[in-house]
């Protein structure tokens, strides 16, 4: 297997969801090590929220381009032969971000959008962090699919998703369902095909214990696309030397 290099910590959580379910796959292929060789570099969540810049403005990128920049160097120089970054808002950065890594990074925009496309979904509502739903990098990740992504059109709405990460952060998992549910229920599909629910925030499939190892699930009628697992999925392909088609 290649090597696994994992840049995690914003937040811990996920990046231990990242760990266990690629441990996870492990074990399901008698072709493959049940204990992988990997490296996890943990950066700071605090460290790397307060370097978030400004857009239109790129001098303000700078320091938090090159704190992920420097954990993947890091990872490279432990002997990763690959990367993933287990957390969706920096991949709004991710081509200055690997700019100079010598090793491959594994985009998590461009593995949804793929896994989006292969459902054969048209419009999908993505739900993460503010910078994340406002993001034109991922929006152009999908539209290069034929698919129209968009976050929640209402202030309130976008909001109580920012406040339902925060609690997922700090393990309040309780009513986290509920609340993403009725903001999913409120949003206007306009066209036909498969109407998706993007989780692009690392922490927010946490609040579905049952969502399962797929890459989508269901929860009261409603079908949900959780990137960490379609993430992870395309990591272990890459790690056996398998390339997944988008």
């Amino acid at each position: 297997m290649r090597k696994l290099g994992l840049l995690g910590g914003v937040g811990w959580r996920s990046t231990a969801d990242y760990y266990a379910e690629f441990c996870r796959r492990c074990e399901e292929r008698p072709d493959s090590p049940v204990a992988p060789e990997l490296s996890i570099e943990s950066l700071s969540e605090h460290e790397a929220v307060s370097r978030l810049g400004v857009d239109g403005d790129e001098l303000s990128w700078q320091r938090f381009d090159a704190y992920h920049r420097e954990g993947l160097r890091r990872l490279e120089g432990s002997g990763a032969e690959f990367a993933v970054i287990a957390s969706n808002t920096p991949h709004h950065r991710f081509a200055s971000i690997v700019r100079g890594v010598g090793i491959p990074v594994l985009n998590i925009f461009e593995v949804a959008a793929g896994e989006c496309a292969r459902l054969g979904a048209r419009e999908v509502l993505i739900l993460g962090t503010a910078l994340t739903m406002r993001s034109k990098v991922f929006r152009r990740a999908f539209a290069e699919k034929g698919i129209e992504a968009a976050g929640p059109e209402d202030a309130a709405a976008r909001e109580t998703v920012v406040r339902v990460i925060g609690d997922l952060q700090r393990g309040r998992e309780h009513g986290a369902a509920a609340r993403i549910r009725e903001i999913a229920g409120a949003a206007r599909f306009r066209g036909p095909g498969p109407r998706l629910v993007c989780l692009a925030c690392t922490e927010l499939p946490l609040a579905f214990p049952d969502r399962g190892p797929g890459a989508t699930f269901e929860s009261k009628g409603m079908t949900f696309l959780n990137p960490t697992a379609a993430h992870v999925a395309a990591a272990f392909d890459y790690a056996i030397g398998h390339a997944r088609e988008a």
